[in-house]
């Protein structure tokens, strides 16, 4: 199957420093908007890329996490990125760029998820009952329905809007197919922090102080033991932390691009 690229651009050019920004999962660039548009990033030459799959892209034939790193890291070649971005799922794809030596700049992971049993648990029964033959693929078509629409009630109504654009268009059968590779990935690893530190590379870790994704205290403490690694939790954000804060994200995209030179 033939991937097709949903890239949204801001900021000059001739920009000295790239960033690649990696929406999360289910979503789109439309993620990025708020961010893309902060006064801060403006003299810096953004890249969101949509992982191929979500929205109205089309996925590769192999949608596992490594290879999704090394298309990554091709696009981040290509564009002369030389700061990745991710949120969510995007995030994780970011970790995997850096941890297979693809990918040696600095990174800004928002909201990643470090093991199995810190994803949140509806995207985890999901996932069990999408196996299921006939069961699968209703729960799944159910599933995109809703959480767009339910996303109303926690945002203010232009974030709300925003979130919507970005889960629009989704493929249940592709979503299902993606996500339960997301999990084989997770299976391989029992925690992704010592992959991350032994990736050596500069690494702002952040969370929104609300977010549903967990964090064990072993994992908290490994993170805090890498001497590359700065962990940030934002306040007053969830699991949305770069459409609910985009000014504090930017400020660390700032720290992270700095590092760079």
């Amino acid at each position: 199957m033939s991937v097709t690229w949903d890239i949204r651009r801001a900021g000059p050019m001739e920009s000295a420093h790239r960033a690649l920004l990696i929406p999360g999962g289910m979503c789109t660039t439309e993620g990025y908007a708020d961010l893309m548009a902060e006064k801060a990033l403006a003299g810096v030459h953004l890249v969101a890329v949509t992982q191929p799959g979500f929205g109205h892209t089309q996925p590769p034939d192999d949608v596992s996490m490594e290879h999704y790193a090394r298309l990554f890291a091709d696009i981040a070649v290509r564009e002369r990125c030389d700061i990745v971005v991710g949120h969510s799922l995007g995030a994780n794809v970011a970790l995997e760029m850096a941890a297979a030596g693809l990918f040696t700049g600095p990174l800004v992971l928002l909201s990643p998820t470090f093991s199995r049993g810190d994803e949140a648990k509806a995207l985890t029964v999901l996932n069990t009952i999408g196996r299921v033959p006939g069961l699968g693929p209703l729960a799944w078509s159910g599933m995109l329905k809703i959480v767009p629409r339910a996303v109303r009630s926690g945002l203010p109504p232009h974030q709300a809007a925003t979130v919507e654009r970005a889960m629009a268009h989704n493929d249940p059968a592709v979503c299902r197919r993606m996500v339960r590779e997301y999990y084989t990935y997770l299976d391989r690893y029992p925690s992704l922090v010592p992959r991350l530190c032994e990736a050596g590379v500069p690494t702002w870790v952040v969370r929104g102080e609300h977010d549903e994704i967990g964090l064990t205290e072993g994992e908290r403490r490994g993170l805090e033991a890498c001497p590359h690694v700065t962990t940030v939790t934002v306040p007053e954000a969830g699991h949305l932390v770069p459409v609910q804060q985009p000014a504090r994200v930017a400020g660390i995209v700032l720290e992270a691009i700095a590092a760079s030179r």
